[in-house]
């Protein structure tokens, strides 16, 4: 009946490391979210829309310059 100790035992510890795991996970999110910005201050432009301008947007390949040479000439 001895043998039945070591199972439970290392039962334990794996959910005590499990358990310590999962603390730090937590404290680590918590960080990130105390270190996440906020909203941006008035004035500054989102990065992702940086130079965007409202209507149609040119080709970047350049095509429209082709089409509009090609109608210019009869």
């Amino acid at each position: 009946m001895a043998n039945r100790t070591r199972p439970t035992l290392e039962k334990r510890a794996k959910e005590r490391a499990r358990q310590e795991k999962r603390k730090q996970k937590e404290e680590r999110r918590q960080v990130a979210k105390m270190n996440k910005g906020g909203p941006r201050p008035a004035g500054e432009e989102d990065p992702d829309i940086a130079g965007i301008v409202p209507g149609p947007q040119p080709s970047p390949w350049g095509d429209d310059e082709e089409e509009d040479e090609a109608a210019e000439q009869p």
